[in-house]
């Protein structure tokens, strides 16, 4: 993280924490954590084809799946997220 960009507004209602990239760190963020503490973290992943392909393949497909069943499933491409909507296409 680059500590300088490193912002936190708390409102009455909210909390928003703005995160930066170092300047050697490239590549999307694939999730994040969060809690009260280390103890108690949650994990959520961003919008991306390639989490969107890997929940899929867990939740449609089981362990005793064969390649050629993930083969024939559907593919499913993220086109756009933003804060007001996701839009994904399916093929």
């Amino acid at each position: 993280l680059a500590a300088p960009e490193t912002a936190v507004s708390v409102g009455a209602h909210n909390a928003v924490i703005a995160l930066a990239k170092a300047a050697g760190s490239t590549g999307l963020w694939e999730k994040y954590c969060f809690g009260l503490d280390a103890s108690a973290l949650q994990e959520r992943w961003f919008v991306s084809e390639e989490n969107v392909d890997e929940f899929l393949r867990t939740v449609l497909c089981p362990s005793s799946c064969m390649q050629s069943d993930l083969e024939a499933q559907t593919l499913i491409e993220v086109l756009d997220v933003s804060e007001d909507s996701s839009q994904i296409r399916l093929k």
